[in-house]
């Protein structure tokens, strides 16, 4: 089953982008691109539930995949 969390992400003054959750505390992801670090809170944000599934079912607070929802899709200049 698939789950949507919402991700936080800003650019650092160092010029790297830096990824946070409200909704998988404990997920921090750094990148050099937003794409780059999508992708390592994608598998950080794995890790996170997989270590908690002892304790809880997996993805008990998550909502599931609405059939449909936004997403900001960002363009380069």
């Amino acid at each position: 089953m698939e789950h949507v969390i919402n991700i936080h992400i800003e650019k650092l003054p160092e010029g790297v982008y830096l990824a946070t959750s409200n909704d998988v505390p404990g997920l921090v992801a750094q990148g050099r691109t937003i794409a780059e670090t999508l992708e390592i809170a994608r598998d950080v944000a794995k890790k996170l539930l997989d270590a908690q599934a002892g304790r809880s079912p997996v993805g008990a607070h998550l909502a599931p995949t609405a059939e449909s929802f936004d997403y900001p899709l960002i363009l380069g200049a």
